[in-house]
This record gives C-alpha cells, structure tokens and sequence, in this order.
C-alpha cells in the first residue's frame, strides 16, 4: 500500500473489505502503532485517540475496524467462540503485511487487547518492540458477563444501538456478533492464559480500578504466567475506556513505556 494521511480507506484481506486509516509518518519513516480496538469498537470510536498518540510519541498509527464494525464487510453470525484467536492468527498477520509494518508496537482495547496478547502469544515476530493492553480479558469474570447483559438490555430497551449507529454501517451485526459471543454459555470457559507465557515483547496493562467489565484480577494473570518484562499501571476512579477516561494518564504512560531503557 502507499501510506497516506488522506482519511479513511477500504482495504482487501481474505476477500474481506475492511476499514482503515493511516495517521502520521509511513513505516519506513518512523515506527508504527497498531491500534485493535474493543468489541463494539471501530476506527471512528477512537476518537482522536489515533491522532494525538502519533502526535505525541512522533510514531505512525495505523487503525482499523475488523470485519463487522464500522464499514468493514459485514460479519457472518454467529461469530465462533474462538473469534479472537482467529483475528491473532489469520487476519492480524496479514494486515501487518498490507500495511508494510516494519517496527513498532500493538495497543489493544479490551477484546482488542485479547487479540494483541494472542498474537503476541502464537506468533513470533521480531518486529513487535512492546505490547500495550487496555483494559485486557484473558478469562471470563462474572462482572464481564453481567455488564454484557445490562448492555444488551441498554441496546434493546434504551438509546444504546441509537449511539452506535453513527459508527457502524449495520449497527445490529456489530453489536449481536459481540454481545451473543459473549453470553454464550460456552464461551464461559474461554481462557488464554496458557499463552500469556510465550509472549516474548515487554508489555503494559492499563487499567482502572473501577472497571465495568473487569477485574484487577486480569492483570494478576499477567503477574503469574507473563516471563516477559512487565509494567502495570491501575487508574484510580477510571473505567474501562482508559484512554478516553483517562487520557493525559494514559498518554503519559505510553510515552514512558516507549521511552523506556
């Protein structure tokens, strides 16, 4: 591809059009961030996220909404249980390879971070420099389960697909492809801890200590079983969009993370 700071593009892989954008210095200039976003996510939903962490940090930032969000190609339901495994596995390589990644970093979102955690964990790639996770699920807690319900309820009874809308083509394909994911009494048992230990890159968790869809607990997970370097930062009063809640912290803590010796 020709890296181009022009907006919003379509881009193929697998014969799946996907959404993404380009912000700041192409990879052969600078390293890159790749931003994997949450599971109602897309790359409008970062906001100016995206920009102002090119900005600050001088690296290029390449974001994209995967297949059922945003105005990507539309996702077959149900999504299997597996789903983010397979993004790690099968899609994340080749957008790497599209996008001309040479050096740099992967920054996921909750199920985002799950994907960027997983990549890290099957695959070997001595071009990631540092893993950053955001509020990050790596098992299932019953505070997941139950936010999960009560944002089902706010879809269907309240103005929750009303404030979607505006950021997903089929707001309903995103949201179900997600939420019965989620619900499904099998995925209770989806764990990936088991990879935490193969991860070679240093990593960062963020999250808040009041977060809605997780516990502190995830990050014990990455105590126990990560032999990777680890820093861990836990925001006061903040909840699971720390980047959006907390953002001057946030920023700080990427900068150092980036910066560090």
């Amino acid at each position: 591809m020709i890296w181009s700071n022009e907006g919003v593009f379509k881009f193929d892989v697998k014969g799946v059009s996907l959404e993404g954008q380009c912000i700041g210095p192409a990879p052969n200039k600078a390293k890159t961030i790749i931003l994997l976003h949450e599971g109602l996510g897309s790359v409008a939903l970062w906001r100016d996220f995206p920009t102002r962490i090119s900005k600050e940090t001088g690296c290029g930032v390449f974001v994209y909404s995967r297949q059922g969000y945003g105005a990507s190609s539309l996702a077959t339901l149900p999504r299997p249980l597996d789903y983010m495994t397979q993004e790690a596995q099968s899609v994340l390589p080749d957008v790497l390879s599209y996008m001309g990644f040479q050096q740099g970093y992967l920054l996921g979102h909750s199920d985002g971070a799950s994907i960027a955690a997983l990549y890290g964990g099957h695959i070997v790639d001595d071009r990631i420099l540092g893993i950053i996770l955001m509020a990050p699920h790596f098992f299932v807690e019953t505070i997941s389960v139950e936010a999960i319900k009560a944002a089902r309820e706010a879809y269907e009874s309240g103005d929750l697909r009303d404030r979607l809308s505006s950021y997903h083509s089929d707001v309903d394909n995103a949201f179900w492809e997600w939420n019965n994911a989620w619900l499904n009494p099998k995925f209770a048992s989806w764990n990936i801890e088991a990879i935490l230990k193969d991860i070679s890159p240093p990593v960062m968790a963020i999250q808040g200590d009041a977060d809605e869809y997780g516990t502190l607990r995830q990050l014990d997970s990455l105590k126990r079983h990560l032999n990777s370097p680890l820093r861990l930062e836990v925001l006061k009063d903040c909840g699971h969009s720390p980047h959006i809640q907390c953002a001057d912290e946030v920023m700080s803590m990427i900068l150092q993370f980036l910066n560090r010796k």
